[in-house]
């Protein structure tokens, strides 16, 4: 399958910014499962580019913008070759081991009522590849799809509560619950045509891995309540969403900032 995606962030600032230092998870690693045929970070203002990885084997590249600027636009479009994998994740660099994604943070942290319903979700069977699925079933059950953009800072506990929420908060909300039964779990930013019924949408698309001995990283959409699979485009992974932020960093100046997102992802098969 061949998925082409353009993704536009628009910053805006009601005064002057001195500087801009942005990190920007936004390129995607070839894996057994995909291949990028062509990918740029274009951006529209004279910018220094520093490319790398982070501690989560995560392609970055460190945005440098010296001022005065009052708007900037960053923008990412590119094609990537995607293979059938059922969702098991094979090919990917791995520099930590997979306990370390039992931790929880703050994001992560799903208090009692999504323990508890995690725990009844997965039920008594034994084995982990369909407590996962049953649980990423009962997620997908159990909300609306909230389409908005994401708000940012929304625990997975906050979004428990709610009746309505977003692709991030389901991931989350996965991840929490996964971690709760025992099974490392950890969130994936990236791009898929799930769960929009467009090609445009608000933001990234955000989905889960969980981590099963002897088959390893296979990936979790409660969105779809299905296994992510090759309509989806792999970007990031990290401990929660903030770790796998596409575009994250500091401004040097005064005054307020808005921003304006937008995704559009083809298909092609």
């Amino acid at each position: 399958m061949r998925l082409t995606v353009d993704h536009r962030t628009t910053y805006r600032f009601s005064v002057p910014q001195g500087r801009l230092t942005q990190l920007l998870r936004l390129t995607p690693a070839g894996t057994d499962g995909q291949a990028v045929a062509n990918w740029g970070i274009h951006v529209d203002c004279d910018a220094r580019m520093r490319h790398g990885r982070d501690g989560f084997g995560n392609r970055t590249t460190m945005l440098y913008v010296e001022g005065p600027i009052d708007n900037i636009e960053i923008e990412v479009s590119g094609e990537v070759l995607t293979n059938v994998s059922d969702g098991v994740l094979h090919g990917s660099i791995e520099p930590l081991p997979p306990a370390v994604f039992l931790r929880t943070t703050p994001l992560t942290d799903g208090g009692e009522a999504l323990a508890a319903f995690s725990s009844a979700a997965a039920g008594t069977v034994a084995d982990p590849v369909a407590r996962l699925h049953a649980l990423n079933l009962a997620f997908h059950r159990r909300f609306e799809l909230d389409q908005a953009r994401p708000v940012a800072g929304r625990s997975a506990a906050e979004a428990f509560a709610l009746d309505a929420v977003t692709p991030r908060d389901l991931a989350q909300m996965f991840v929490a619950g996964a971690r709760s039964l025992s099974l490392p779990a950890r969130y994936v930013s990236g791009y898929s045509t799930a769960c929009f019924s467009g090609d445009s949408r608000p933001a990234p698309h955000g989905w889960a891995e969980a981590h099963i001995d002897g088959l390893g990283w296979v990936a979790f959409d409660p969105c779809t309540g299905l296994s992510a699979d090759e309509a989806y485009v792999r970007v990031a992974v990290a401990l929660d969403s903030a770790g796998a932020a596409p575009v994250a960093g500091s401004r040097l100046g005064e005054g307020r900032e808005e921003l304006e997102v937008d995704v559009t992802v083809d298909v092609e098969q």
